[in-house]
């Protein structure tokens, strides 16, 4: 809002930040059509055979959607051994992220892994320590759940201002999939788990000797071992040949290339959960273990590569989730916070899993700034920025779920600014 209480006005924007450093806008606005191909003439594609069953043994998409790809940002690592890649959410459809689009984040590159020669190790605070080949792993009884995955340093450039001016910038550390494999609860009662176990490291096969802490209470809940996403198995760069799948919580839980779990009676601090993977807060105190990702949405269209090309109706849409559960509700606003509506949401509704909404709207070419606020089953509300600030002070990389505002200009440009 503006310091009066309104909708704020161009300069004002301008000097909330939409002066975005690093902006990138991606347009995926189709090319104007010929017309030697509209009706009533009969395009060249409706005039002769098309291609022939097995021409490509493995679909791919339409070399028009060939825009539709993950990105990097240049200078956001040093090495891109160690570093991310951002999922186009401004061009995706319904809910679930194709494997090719899955974003990724790695901390040494991806292992090209043999899968005979892989092995899961499980150990510890067991009565039987076990050693299992991907064949064995896959005779266990399998499960298939529909769960969002979140980097915990999604938004997190965005701490200390508008910065990048895309949507696959800001929110594309995020994708949802189909996950495959055995519940971890049912290997861990294969091997016995002792009554002093409290905690589990699982470790990656990586250079990076990926670790994480897990606690025993969310091993037995709903993690899974998993060996496949959307139907297929896992993508090398998504953890082949099996990975963990820890629902709702930040991402860098859910361990790659998973060759070892170990149990334990406390966590084991490593590397990525103490300089790592904290929330550095005003005090100088480091939280520890902010495990979940909490209620989060973005609008899609529009937004920075998105942009309105003409006046009229149009649906307002996003998507939205929580790492608490479901989706209950998300409220939309054209006019920077002052007033709200509350938007459609699409069915079904699963738990941690993305959520589409929409809203209808018509422009007629005003000035807007464009808002999103999701509220999930537990009631709890997502904040704004200031309101994280409040909290979290200005250091923080992660766990940045406050709303996202973007600025319609007259001419249909759309810009990322914050709002107080």
């Amino acid at each position: 809002m503006g310091e009066d209480g309104k909708a704020p006005g161009r300069r004002e924007v301008m000097r909330l930040g939409l002066a975005a450093t690093g902006a990138v806008a991606l347009g995926t606005q189709p090319a104007a059509a010929d017309p030697r191909n509209l009706p009533p003439n009969v395009p060249p594609w409706s005039k002769g055979l098309g291609v022939g069953v097995g021409s490509a043994p493995y679909g791919r998409p339409s070399p028009h959607e060939d825009h539709v790809v993950r990105r990097t940002v240049s200078w956001l690592t040093a090495t891109p051994h160690s570093s991310v890649s951002f999922t186009p959410l401004q061009a995706l459809h319904g809910t679930v992220t194709p494997n090719g689009l899955v974003f990724e984040r790695h901390h040494a590159g991806y292992p090209l892994i043999v899968p005979e020669d892989h092995r899961l190790m499980i150990h510890g605070l067991v009565e039987r320590p076990l050693i299992l080949t991907m064949a064995e792993l896959a005779r266990f009884p399998s499960v298939s759940r529909l769960h969002f995955i979140e980097c915990t340093s999604n938004t997190g450039m965005e701490w200390r201002g508008a910065q990048m001016n895309a949507v696959q910038f800001t929110h594309g550390m995020l994708s949802c999939c189909e996950w495959t494999g055995v519940r971890l609860a049912t290997l861990l009662a294969e091997c016995g788990v002792r009554p002093q176990a409290k905690w589990l490291l699982l470790e990656g096969a990586d250079a990076a000797g990926m670790t994480r802490s897990l606690p025993i209470g969310k091993a037995l809940d709903d993690t899974i071992i998993a060996w496949a996403m959307n139907g297929e198995r896992l993508r090398p760069e998504n953890g082949y040949p099996v990975r963990a799948v820890v629902p709702g919580w930040e991402a860098n839980l859910w361990v790659k290339w998973l060759r070892r779990i170990e149990l334990g009676d406390q966590p084991w601090h490593s590397r990525e959960e103490t300089s790592k993977y904290t929330d550095l807060m005003p005090d100088g105190k480091a939280r520890q273990f902010t495990f979940v990702m909490e209620a989060k949405s973005v609008i899609t269209d529009p937004c920075p590569e998105n942009p309105l090309s003409e006046h009229g109706f149009r649906m307002i849409g996003g998507i939205a989730w929580s790492g608490n559960g479901k989706i209950a509700r998300v409220d939309v606003s054209v006019d920077g916070g002052r007033n709200w509506r509350p938007a459609e949401l699409e069915q079904p509704i699963l738990d941690r899993c993305l959520t589409r909404f929409r809203m209808p709207w018509r422009w007629t070419g005003e000035e807007a700034v464009l808002m999103s606020r999701a509220v999930d089953e537990t009631g709890y509300v997502q904040p704004s920025i200031a309101e994280l600030r409040r909290v979290r002070g200005l250091n923080s990389v992660y766990h940045n779920n406050a709303i996202q505002a973007w600025h319609v200009s007259p001419a249909g440009k759309v810009d990322n600014v914050q709002l107080g």
